[in-house]
């Protein structure tokens, strides 16, 4: 009686883990929209792993070395997820071996639990030993169905990591842009400045609505693949975060002062990048915290202002521009800041630390 209560509990068991890990691939490569469930596997592993490497890495000084270690995470942490993945399966099967399958022996007939393991790994990965074999109905059929679930997850595997590269390398071109036009990292007074001999503001326009279509299409990637939230740039003082504060600094800028210009497009860009800074923030259950200190105080608002005193683009400051821009910054940057402290990744400044530096001017 207790031993048939043993091995229905390892039956249970083994179809409950077994269902949990092919729903958890269902959810992380199959499914494109943002699942709220939060216990899965996916959501356990990195709710585990990142804080341990965030806190790893502040151990490093800020810079270099820092960077490359965090640039690690992103692409392993996807790697030992897979693995996470494929070791549920093993043991989810080791387990319907143990609870189906009595006839299951090594050819010295030894049994047991390692040896349902050892079965179960071999059979999913299709190596197929034969020093251990199953004899009866239910065993067979177990082995076809664990062999066809590995390469199934294989080939899921191969077809989804190109899917991410793309992605990736899509949402890294605009971040690479942006330099030549705003510096390294990227500033709003250093955009905005680049661009004061337009009067007319159709070159601003033009790179909002840009970042309009750029925004847009890192909301259905980020949110569909979270994962690429850890992916970082390819230099140390650019990143997605940075590059959507600036370019909705801008927009606020904009927004707040401008007389005439892209102020129509700025609004546009401005929803949907703010759209996918919050859509971010819920995906990764972050709540929205104003950073600490003002980004822009009344005196730094003054020198912005005053920048453009002398050239043609027409702003105004008519003693209400400064409300205006709090409100606007008021939601969005709760929310930047939040998944800054998260990922490590520095907002950007309104205006450059000195003298704006631009990485394609560096020399080897």
């Amino acid at each position: 009686m207790f031993r048939n209560s043993v091995l229905a509990l390892e039956t249970v068991a083994g179809i409950v883990l077994v269902i949990a890990v092919l729903f958890d691939v269902f959810e992380t490569m199959v499914l494109s929209r943002r699942v709220s469930r939060r216990t899965r596997i996916t959501t356990v592993f990195y709710r585990l792993t990142w804080p341990a490497w965030r806190a790893a890495a502040r151990r490093f000084p800020e810079g270099n070395r820092r960077e490359n270690f965090l640039t690690i995470y992103g692409p392993a942490s996807l790697l030992l997820l897979i693995v996470c993945w494929a070791m549920g399966l093993v043991f989810a099967f080791a387990l319907l071996h143990l609870g189906l399958d009595p006839t299951l022996r090594t050819v010295d007939g030894q049994s047991g639990f390692w040896v349902a393991v050892y079965m179960s790994g071999t059979t999913y990965f299709t190596l197929g030993l034969g020093d251990v074999a199953s004899h009866g109905a239910a065993g067979r059929a177990l082995t076809v169905l664990e062999c066809g679930m590995g390469l199934g997850l294989l080939t899921l595997v191969i077809s989804y990591l190109p899917a991410l590269s793309q992605a990736f390398s899509a949402r890294e071109v605009n971040i690479s842009l942006l330099d030549a036009r705003a510096g390294s990292p990227p500033t709003a007074m250093e955009l905005l400045l680049r661009h004061r001999g337009d009067a007319s503001g159709e070159s601003l326009g033009e790179l909002l609505r840009e970042w309009e279509r750029w925004s847009a299409e890192l909301l259905e990637s980020h949110v569909s693949f979270p994962v690429l939230a850890y992916y970082r740039s390819q230099h140390d003082n650019q990143s997605w975060v940075s590059a959507l504060t600036a370019v909705l600094d801008v927009c606020a800028f904009v927004m707040a002062s401008a007389r005439r210009g892209p102020i129509e497009q700025a609004q546009l860009t401005f929803a949907i990048a703010r759209h996918a800074l919050v859509d971010m923030c819920r995906v990764f259950e972050r709540r929205p915290t104003p950073p600490k200190e003002d980004r822009l105080p009344a005196a730094a608002l003054r020198r912005l202002l005053e920048s453009f005193e002398d050239t043609d683009v027409p702003v105004v400051d008519d003693g209400k521009t400064a409300r205006r821009l709090a409100e606007l910054r008021a939601m969005y940057e709760p929310a930047a800041n939040a998944l800054s402290k998260m990922l490590l990744m520095p907002l950007p400044a309104w205006f450059p630390a000195g003298r704006a530096h631009d990485n394609w001017m560096s020399t080897l």
